[in-house]
């Protein structure tokens, strides 16, 4: 059982690392393998959102995590996403999301909405925690002194756990999928 964490930070050990590393820790406590990759690069490649593909179709759940810039997620994590999603989302259903977002002060509500539009249109349910997943700081020092950030951070890896290891266990059989249906409204 594993969880990839994206960071999409150009900041690569700053707040959102942070809080994906509470994450990170909570759910290795619980017995889930995770690990963080790095995806807001300048100048990635082809390689780069391929690898990423292969380990996010290779892990039991997906924590997208970005920084709050203009009331949306970093610019350069998006693009990523973009790539990453048109080739992944098809193979992605029924895995677990969950979206995490650090701010200095506003903007986090619309960045979490936006993040986690890449795991409904996947069919991916949604980890929720306690709260919605955000931490406030300017430095992870800062981050580090929100503290219910960090345990709403917390909580979501224990709940994402417990659902990963419920579905692990169960015997129930995955609903039927259908072919997706497109409509096009131009005429």
């Amino acid at each position: 059982m594993n969880v990839l964490l994206l960071n999409g930070s150009p900041n690569a050990k700053g707040c959102t690392y942070t809080a994906l590393k509470e994450v990170k820790d909570t759910l290795e406590q619980e017995g889930i393998e995770a690990q963080i990759v790095n995806i807001a690069i300048e100048n990635f490649t082809k390689e780069d959102v391929e690898r990423v593909a292969e380990l996010c179709v290779n892990a039991d759940g997906l924590v997208i995590g970005s920084p709050v810039w203009y009331a949306s997620s970093c610019g350069l994590s998006n693009y990523f996403l973009d790539l990453l999603f048109s080739r992944i989302g098809s193979k992605m259903r029924l895995k677990f999301g969950a979206s995490v977002v650090s701010c200095r002060r506003g903007g986090a509500s619309s960045t979490f909405d936006q993040l986690n539009k890449y795991f409904t249109i996947s069919q991916m349910p949604i980890v929720s925690s306690n709260y919605w997943n955000q931490v406030h700081g300017n430095t992870p020092d800062e981050v580090k002194k929100d503290l219910e950030g960090l345990q709403t951070m917390r909580i979501l890896a224990r709940n994402m756990a417990y659902l990963i290891k419920a579905v692990k266990s169960s015997n129930v059989a995955l609903p039927d999928s259908e072919a997706k249906i497109k409509t096009n409204f131009i005429r």
